[in-house]
């Protein structure tokens, strides 16, 4: 059931709520938040690190400043859950905590570092900046008491001004793009003449009935739905949009009739859009994006000249990962054509359980769409997007994750139906893989791939990883004979990253470069020089943790899968004289098809750390050593589920790097704990029901009962009554009676995370409770599955330090 969220169910009072008397802490602070121990509060506190663009014409570098976390007030502003969307009824865009606000431009000339800051009213803050393709201006919405504003702001001379009122609706995305002709800006309004929201009535006119016909209907759990007629009429109300043109000169222009439109994207050629529109009738069990659905296209004055489809509710979807709807999906604008669509279709029925040569089909249709869709190739697996490059280049991506197997087309769309195998591979082999086509915007601000030198020679960029470390690359790649010319590798020690090309031949172009001591920065690289050009000079967020240190260590499972993960000990620590310290261990499992992909390690070391939110490295700060993301892989091979032994490959897992860090000397095997967040959460309740390794346990927004996600969960693709036995022997809820460990549970009240609703913390720790464990369950009010606010921040943070002084560090040390 959605409402609108004028109040809390959970009063400040049961912000906590406390197992027994001998676990109760000063008289009065469950009733308010809580600082952290110094200097985590003054860490908090610090201004975030601008982030940076560069403009599409390579003259210009934007600095977006960033707000700090939100006071808890901005997240109780009311707000309203309606078919898989929150949203902030007052400005009708997204709700507070799913922002992340800017709060200032700076344009940068990256060839004279001359400064120019955009004239915006004192105290803006916005979101969604947007170049001009042609890089003169950039485009965000202002935040305004009653609502959004489209502004423009000048990229030479810094001046702003407001193109609309508070009349833009974001509730289904910001979703406004400039025109090809950077002259207009297609965005999203508030219908006019609007009214006031609906009212629900005082008492209801009847009940809430759902039936099914007896098909099967499998839907995976969903958060945020519709849920009475009341909502309905809500979703209505707030998602109704009237598409417009707004031009540079303030002329507003309406396109077409208003409607829920999920959607909207101007052709290249600037002639047509493309729409998504849902209509009736809507579902509780699903959110929008699967409500029936139109696809058209539309001429710039909303005029219908192409309809691509008129899906129907999609509801029906079988549980596997690679299961999709029928019909056109992934319907987009060829990003180096004038106005040709181009979107996907199952071959399979959608199912992936039967066998199938072909399981998808890309299509191309180009205007005036009259003509019958070409077939630009048949896939063997699910079609994963474009690089779309000219008339006769381009990449077409396929992938199955029952396998986590990718591969890479090269196709002619001048000559369709074809296309030729370039790459082949695991998508989670880290160290062969051959990187991505590098894009940039062209005239029309669409990325097309970079082509340098003759023939269908192509730059690419990746991660290059190593078991010695991540050493981003620039290659030139010839599509046709396979040659491949590397022209940049990051230096040993650093990281650096492209952020974009100052030069077609890749040359010259502007990177994110950092160490292990070095922040962030951003430089100019230039091939034939040196050394590179500063244009940053970003300071150390937290030089408290300056002193830290960390390295990658490795080690073997019982089983002989290679292990890691990153060890940090605190500013000062020296194991000759400190000993053995108390340490945390905070993980995430991951599952695999391939135990080699498993055991793969990519060094840390050249990657400059620190912590921000709620991390668990501020830990380090209060005398703990922290094993970060030790790796807890749960491998399937020859067709085995991973699932089927997770209990036995976790345990083994956590096993070894207890092993391995208390080996080292640095842990005292008596005193290390085991946290998560989210499928952290899951793995840290397992690991205490079925192993006694950890003194403690801390569990943030987990899930422990898979019975309430019966549909799939995680990378488990089977039903619950395909898999019975799994989904029991995984749910930790099973085995709460076997928990002798203390464990602190920590749970956002509004976690929108599907599968993790925050009653999977509540029932659990009844369970806990009821079977005489130690635990504290903490309800952070207004919070989502990450945590935004300040004060929630902060208080999940003085939890989670004096969980662990009570229960680990306070703990006798082992002999």
């Amino acid at each position: 059931m959605v409402s609108i969220r004028l109040g809390m169910a959970v009063a400040s009072a049961a912000l906590l709520a406390v197992c027994g008397p001998v676990l109760a802490q000063t008289p009065g602070d469950a009733a308010v938040y809580q600082q952290p121990p110094a200097p985590i509060a003054d860490i908090l506190d610090t201004e975030p690190t601008p982030v940076a663009s560069l403009g599409p014409d390579r003259q210009r570098l934007a600095l977006f400043g960033r707000a700090n976390l939100p006071p808890i007030s901005e997240l109780a502003e009311p707000s309203l859950r309606l078919a898989g969307y929150r949203i902030n009824p007052r400005n009708n865009g997204p709700a507070n905590g799913r922002i992340a606000w800017l709060t200032s431009i700076t344009f940068k000339d990256v060839t004279s570092g001359a400064e120019v800051a955009a004239a915006l009213p004192t105290g803006s803050r916005f979101i969604s900046p947007t170049w001009s393709p042609d890089g003169g201006k950039v485009a965000i919405l202002r935040d305004a008491p009653d609502g959004l504003e489209l502004w423009v702001v000048d990229a030479r001379t810094g001046a702003a001004s407001a193109l609309t009122g508070a009349v833009v609706n974001a509730a289904a995305g910001a979703g406004m793009e400039w025109a090809p002709d950077s002259r207009s800006i297609l965005f999203r309004a508030v219908p006019t003449g609007r009214g006031p929201a609906p009212v629900a009535d005082a008492a209801p006119t009847g009940p809430i009935v759902e039936q099914t016909g007896g098909s099967a209907r499998p839907v995976r759990t969903y958060q945020d739905l519709l849920g009475s007629p009341a909502d309905e009429r809500l979703f209505d109300h707030y998602f109704t949009a009237q598409p417009t043109l707004a031009s540079l000169d303030g002329r507003l222009t309406p396109v077409g009739e208003p409607g829920i439109v999920l959607g909207a994207s101007i052709s290249p050629d600037g002639r047509y859009i493309l729409q998504t529109r849902v209509k009736r009738p809507y579902s509780y069990a699903t959110p929008a994006g699967l409500f029936p659905t139109d696809i058209v296209v539309t001429d710039m004055t909303g005029r219908v000249v192409h309809r691509v489809a008129d899906l129907p509710l999609r509801d029906n979807i079988p549980p596997p990962f690679d299961a999709v709807a029928t019909g056109p999906r992934s319907v987009s604008w060829r990003a180096d054509a004038p106005a040709t669509l181009v979107w996907a279709e199952a071959q399979d029925g959608g199912d992936p359980r039967g066998q199938a040569e072909v399981r998808d089909r890309v299509f191309m249709q180009a205007a005036p769409f009259s003509a019958a869709p070409t077939r630009l190739i048949d896939l063997p697996e699910r079609y994963a997007g474009a690089s779309w490059g000219r008339d006769d280049t381009a990449i077409v991506y396929s992938r199955w994750f029952n396998t986590r197997h990718e591969t890479r087309f090269l196709v002619d769309p001048s000559n369709p139906g074809e296309g030729r195998v370039i790459v082949e591979r695991n998508y989670q082999d880290r160290y062969n893989d051959p990187g991505t086509p590098l894009t940039e915007p062209n005239a029309a601000g669409r990325p097309v791939m970079t082509f340098a030198g003759e023939g269908r020679t192509i730059l690419m960029d990746g991660p290059g990883a190593t078991r010695q470390g991540e050493f981003p690359f620039l290659a030139r790649v010839n599509l046709d004979t396979g040659e491949r010319t590397e022209l940049w590798r990051s230096a040993p020690g650093s990281y650096e990253t492209i952020v974009g090309l100052l030069d077609d031949d890749g040359r010259r172009f502007v990177s994110r470069r950092e160490t292990q001591a070095a922040p962030p920065n951003m430089v100019i690289r230039d091939l034939d020089a040196a050394e590179p050009q500063a244009l940053t000079t970003f300071p150390d967020p937290a030089p408290q943790l300056a002193g830290v240190t960390r390295q990658t260590i490795t080690y073997s499972r019982a089983d002989g899968v290679q292990l890691s993960g990153t060890l940090y000990l605190p500013a000062g620590y020296d194991a000759a004289r400190d000993g053995p310290l108390p340490l945390v261990m905070w993980a995430y499992p991951a599952e695999f098809t391939d135990a080699a992909v498993a055991g793969q390690v990519v060094d840390t070391n050249n990657r400059f750390v620190r912590p921000g939110g709620s991390s668990h490295l501020f830990l380090l700060t209060q005398g703990y050593a922290v094993l970060d993301d030790p790796s807890m892989p749960i491998v399937g091979v020859e067709g085995a589920e991973p699932n089927d032994t997770y209990i036995e490959q976790l345990s083994a897992s956590a096993q070894a790097a207890v092993d391995a860090v208390v080996g080292m000397g640095v842990a005292d095997r008596n005193r290390i704990a085991v946290g998560g967040h989210s499928y952290g959460a899951f793995m840290t309740a397992n690991l205490l029901a079925h192993t006694d390794l950890f003194r403690a346990g801390i569990a943030r927004s987990g899930a422990y009962n898979r019975t309430l996600t019966p549909f799939g969960f995680q990378a488990e693709q089977r039903t619950y009554w395909e898999a019975t036995d799994t989904y029991t022997e995984m749910s930790p809820f099973t085995y709460a009676n076997r928990i002798n460990e203390p464990i602190l549970l920590i749970h956002g009240e509004a976690d929108d995370n599907s599968g993790t609703f925050p009653v999977q913390s509540e029932r659990f720790y009844a369970a806990l409770k009821g079977t005489g464990a130690t635990a504290r369950y903490v309800v952070l009010p207004y919070e989502a599955h990450g945590y935004r606010a300040r004060e929630s921040v902060g208080h999940t943070l003085w939890e989670m330090v004096g969980w662990l002084d009570r229960h680990v560090k306070a703990a006798p040390s082992a002999e």
